[in-house]
């Protein structure tokens, strides 16, 4: 299914990509929790292109604990940069990915 401009796609298994993209802002989603996850897997996504690409990924954080993370991923020529928008805590493995 095309991913169409403003709209997110389905939710998906998370790859090596989402993966790199959990390590990078991992430290920026500790500093808003308050808090150091040991675990910090991620485990499925959704992403929404608009000027550059939003993902909404589901984090495993160790034991039943999940939180779900806003990332936009920067355009080519801004250097694809990325910025972790929000985050969601309190999250279960049931819980759907959902625009936030």
């Amino acid at each position: 299914m095309p991913m169409l401009c403003g709209g997110t796609t389905e939710a998906k298994e998370a790859d090596d990509e989402v993966q790199r993209i959990c390590d990078e802002v991992k430290p920026h989603a500790e500093e808003k929790a308050g808090k150091k996850y040991e675990v910090f897997t991620a485990k499925s996504y959704k992403s929404q292109l608009v000027a550059g690409t939003n993902y909404f990924i589901k984090v495993h954080v160790g034991g039943d604990e999940f939180v779900h993370l806003r990332v936009y991923k920067m355009l080519p020529y801004a250097g694809e940069k990325l910025e972790l928008h929000s985050l969601q805590m309190s999250k279960a493995h049931h819980d759907p990915i959902e625009y936030f």
